[in-house]
């Protein structure tokens, strides 16, 4: 593979790995303007971002046996499609309800892009270099909620909300049409792959048995899922609490994701000296430690908005570096349904991240402590589940 290729594949998959992340987090800016516009509270539209979890974790189950049964294109091309009209169908919402409604059928589509994305990098690169693909694809995605809220907010004080999902159609437009005709076919469909309900689920069930699977896919997307809490909250966190503008917040939401992007490179760099394994449990400890920091501040009243960011910011960076790894090995035991694989490790982490951002529109209203305490809590069970499940794997590289 010419360096040329790998540039243009990964740029490409990062991109699809991206459409998901930009969708999140480039209407962020608007959560004000929205909640007057429809005549709700912030709260409210926070539930717009819980819609679009569940939507994505749902529709990464639905994908999963298509992308494997069909190819890669054909699913990846529909997905896209649905998720072109629904970004079209925001612009012109008048009530909450429709709005979380179709964020929902916006995030079905989105994660066709996700899932084929992930099953790409399986097919495309040896397991021994997966962890560093993934690191280079963290590079783009965390470029996206760099971009994305500093963009939406001028977007968002410019020219209003709307206009976001004008962007975000035109986005899923070009990303649909770089898949299409510059990605080469990677996988030959197999007609073995049932589509009826029953072997659907035996083969997740196959997938989930895997001991390598159900510890990191699950450690993975407990830890993950204090950013999920992050995102939900940051508006309330940010713009209620702390009361800064919507540029702003964009520019604090850039510098956030800042800690993920160079975290995640220099995990490509680690990689040369330790194992995926230790590099997971160390930043799993460290996020602990921090995560503890951070709760003893909020207790104890001792967080200002420059606090606040500084421990975010470690926070986010420990995930930087566990997340490429525990993707990486839960998916390394598979080859025949890496599809289906990738499927069921993004809806685990994207239905636990569903309910981290339901509780935030829940209980962040008033006070960061609740936010706090999520970000805690998962962290620590994520490590648990890590030393319990560690036990019982046969590491596959």
């Amino acid at each position: 593979m010419t360096k040329a290729h790998y540039f243009k594949l990964i740029l490409i998959l990062g991109s699809l790995t991206a459409l998901g992340p930009f969708s999140i987090d480039m209407y962020l800016p608007g959560f004000a303007q929205i909640a007057t516009d429809l005549n709700t509270t912030v709260a409210s539209v926070a539930m717009t971002l819980s819609s679009y979890f569940i939507g994505i974790s749902a529709g990464q189950l639905l994908y999963g046996p298509l992308l494997d049964r069909y190819g890669r294109k054909k699913p990846l091309f529909i997905g896209m499609l649905v998720y072109i009209a629904a970004s079209l169908g925001c612009v012109f919402v008048k009530d909450i309800d429709t709005f979380i409604g179709l964020r929902f059928i916006q995030a079905v589509g989105s994660c066709a892009a996700t899932v084929a994305s992930v099953s790409m990098v399986r097919d495309f690169f040896p397991v021994k270099d997966i962890p560093k693909v993934f690191s280079l694809l963290m590079l783009v995605v965390g470029l996206s909620p760099m971009l994305a809220p500093t963009v939406g907010g001028y977007v968002t004080d410019w020219y209003g909300w709307h206009m976001v999902f004008v962007i975000l159609m035109f986005i899923g437009i070009i990303i649909m049409l770089a898949a299409q005709f510059g990605l080469p076919d990677s996988y030959v469909p197999d007609t073995t792959i049932s589509l009826k309900p029953k072997p659907i689920l035996l083969n997740f069930a196959s997938v989930l048995k895997e001991p390598q699977f159900y510890t990191y896919a699950f450690t993975g997307a407990i830890a993950f899922s204090g950013l999920f809490t992050y995102v939900a909250a940051s508006p309330i966190v940010f713009m209620d609490i702390y009361k800064v503008d919507p540029k702003m917040y964009g520019w604090i939401f850039a510098f956030m994701s800042l800690s993920f992007i160079l975290a995640s490179q220099l995990n490509s760099v680690l990689l040369k000296w330790y194992s995926s394994e230790q590099l997971i449990l160390g930043a799993l400890i460290t996020q602990s430690a921090v995560a503890l920091v951070f709760l003893f501040l909020a207790i104890n009243n001792m967080l200002g908005l420059y606090q606040t960011i500084t421990m975010l910011f470690l926070f986010l960076a420990c995930l930087g570096i566990s997340n490429p790894n525990t993707a990486g090995l839960t998916l390394a035991p598979f080859t025949k349904n890496a599809g289906s694989a990738s499927a069921l490790m993004g809806a685990i982490q994207l239905g636990l991240g569903a309910l981290a951002s339901f509780a935030v529109g829940t209980f962040v209203k008033e006070s960061i402590y609740p936010m706090v305490i999520i970000m805690a809590a998962s962290t620590i069970i994520a490590l648990i589940v890590l030393l319990i499940g560690k036990r019982r794997i046969k590491i596959q590289h």
